[in-house]
């Protein structure tokens, strides 16, 4: 269960902390047509969250056992998070909670087969935590960086955060993937050994967002779906332009979880710059074309 005495470690600066005005009350259903992150689903349908809707059902209980081990009931805790909250914050769309932990907790964690013990993971896009936290949840040697640029999905990461213990091994950052990617004056670039992401973009843009923040020789593991050998077929010399080697097509958790999860990797195995701009193309002369006349 999530530990209330686990220490909260020092704030980073760079990285989101909840503010009065960022973290919206619970009961707070201003936002109520905003749509669901995970599934477009909206909340007008006046259905009223239930910590009951995330209880685990007996028939995935082995599962459940099998992906998360003594951790099972801090992932039950996470589920009632997003069964409660994450549908008032419409970050789970309420159809969703039925399926909390088919569709989402066992495929994500299922993803951990993938990551090396010790890796460090940047979740891109990670919206309720998805599979971010699940990851930080499944796998207490992972370090892990939520990567979202949305404040209302932030305040609430850094609460289920600290309400599931998770800061010594969990931080949250507040911006886009390119941001996270180039620094600033005041903070280093992000790296990792993992970049994970689910539900994000096609494998193209995916590619362009993720691979400058794994480290070279780092790898991209994204969970798509029934999509993702054509996205691979169709993206695969986009990726190549990016830095990134052949996409790789991989089932998780077969025989744990049916249908396994169906994970895309790639490897960042050059380091590709950003395109440099074209300038004025120069006449033979060495006069800038259209340049006549603007020196006198």
């Amino acid at each position: 269960m999530p530990d209330p005495a686990a220490p909260a470690g020092p704030a980073d600066p760079v990285f989101a902390e909840p503010t009065a005005a960022a973290v919206p009350p619970s009961g707070d259903r201003s936002d109520k047509t905003r749509q669901s992150f995970v599934d477009g689903a909206d909340r007008s349908a006046g259905e009223s969250p239930s910590p009951a809707a995330a209880t685990l059902p007996p028939e995935l209980a082995d599962a459940a056992r099998t992906l998360f081990g003594d951790r099972l009931d801090l992932a039950a805790a996470y589920a009632e998070l997003l069964a409660t909250d994450g549908v008032v914050r419409g970050l789970i769309g309420p159809r969703e909670t039925p399926r909390l932990w088919d569709r989402h907790l066992l495929n994500c964690a299922a993803m951990a087969e993938r990551i090396p013990e010790g890796a460090s993971v940047i979740d891109v896009g990670s919206g309720a935590g998805l599979p971010g936290l699940v990851l930080a949840i499944a796998r207490p040697d992972l370090t892990v960086t939520l990567v979202e640029p949305l404040a209302r999905r932030t305040s609430f990461l850094i609460e289920a955060v600290q309400h599931l213990g998770l800061t010594r091994s969990v931080r949250v950052f507040r911006g886009r993937a390119e941001e996270a990617a180039t620094g600033s004056r005041d903070r280093e670039p992000l790296s990792a050994d993992i970049v994970t992401a689910r539900a994000v973009a096609a494998l193209d843009r995916l590619a362009a967002w993720c691979l400058p923040l794994a480290v070279p020789g780092g790898r991209l593991v994204a969970l798509k779906g029934a999509s993702a050998a054509a996205e691979i077929a169709e993206h695969a010399a986009a990726v190549a332009r990016l830095g990134g080697g052949e996409p790789e097509l991989h089932r998780c958790g077969a025989g744990v979880i049916d249908p396994p999860a169906t994970v895309i990797e790639v490897v960042r195995e050059r380091v590709v710059g950003p395109a440099r701009k074209k300038g004025p193309k120069r006449s033979r002369g060495g006069r800038r074309r259209g340049s006549q006349g603007r020196d006198r």
